[in-house]
């Protein structure tokens, strides 16, 4: 599993890499000049903006001889919120995730298909003359709002709740941010919490968390990469990828969060989108014959819908002269 999180890391930072070249001239013009500006012009106090995405998807049939359901609809819906504030030598960023995707056919019924918050907020001060390194805190929470269910045809299990399991992370390290786009945090300290404050999960042990308690902790190495951009004409990517190493716990067995999200562009309301999710924790047994094992968790969702970016506001703060 080693190997394969290696390789899933070079594909993220290749990704990266070839995402960057394919608009170096843009970017090279743009980066030069928002740089120049932030360090010797002006600088603003909140930047606010974010994104909202809704799919919806419908099939019906009727004396359809190949066969299927007589009935299929999903709805997928993302909402993206941030908010970044920076002064000469000080950076915070603010971001909100909150997905839901439901499902309805008239074989298997209603169910969630997504379901996410995540919050994530890093406050950096710079500590070099290149305005690329910054000694930063952050904090982190995800979890989702609805139960979740796992099934087995018309079985299903109950898998997870609110704040069941919900994971916070606290982290102090350093920020490397070359330009607005692209960063690394990478933290030696870092406080890794697991919520499963249901009590029918927490007495069955799930998610790692031991029988009975609600609340595990754990203490170890905390690297992650984030990736935004436009890498092409109507073609966006926002990518995240997170790596946590329990110190006193098997640290050879790391645990990977990954997000990828694609935006195709089609006109000023709407747009095509697909996101690939990851997610690796050897503490999360649900696979094998006996469900007794951990495996690689993966979600993948293609849609066309409507697309709608909220309004960029910002504070400008001119420096004193």
């Amino acid at each position: 599993m080693r190997k394969s999180l290696f390789i899933i890391l070079l594909v993220f930072v290749g990704d990266t890499a070839f995402a960057q070249n394919i608009a170096v001239t843009k970017l090279r013009s743009e980066t030069s000049r928002s740089i120049r500006k932030d360090l010797d012009t002006s600088y603003f106090n909140w930047k606010q903006g974010g994104l909202y995405n809704f799919n919806l998807s419908q099939s019906s049939l009727s004396n359809w001889a190949a066969g299927g359901d007589n009935f299929n609809m999903a709805i997928n819906s993302y909402f993206n919120y941030y908010a970044y504030f920076q002064k000469p030598r000080q950076s915070w960023d603010n971001n909100l995730d909150v997905n839901l995707g439901f499902v309805q056919s008239t074989s298997l019924g209603g169910r969630k298909n997504d379901d996410r918050i995540d919050v994530l907020s890093k406050y950096g001060y710079r500590i070099d003359t290149t305005g690329m390194w910054y000694l930063s805190g952050l904090f982190n929470f995800r979890s989702q709002l609805f139960d979740g269910f796992s099934f087995s045809g018309t079985t299903s299990n109950f898998t997870s709740s609110f704040l069941s399991p919900a994971y916070i992370i606290l982290s102090a390290g350093l920020d490397y941010k070359p330009n607005n786009i692209f960063s690394v945090f990478f933290s030696p300290l870092t406080s890794r919490t697991t919520l499963l404050l249901n009590t029918k999960l927490s007495n069955k042990g799930s998610y790692g968390v031991p029988v009975g308690t609600k609340i595990y902790r754990e203490t170890g190495l905390f690297v992650t990469v984030n990736y935004n951009n436009t890498i092409a004409p109507n073609i966006t990517y926002k990518g995240r990828a997170d790596f946590f190493s329990n110190y006193y716990e098997k640290p050879e067995n790391i645990n990977l969060y990954m997000t990828n999200m694609f935006s195709f562009k089609i006109n000023k309301f709407f747009s095509a989108t697909y996101s690939l999710d990851l997610i690796y924790d050897d503490k999360i047994k649900i696979f094998g014959p006996l469900k007794k094992s951990p495996g690689l968790q993966l979600k993948s969702i293609i849609g066309i819908g409507y697309f709608k970016n909220l309004q960029v506001k910002k504070t400008i703060l001119k420096p004193k002269i």
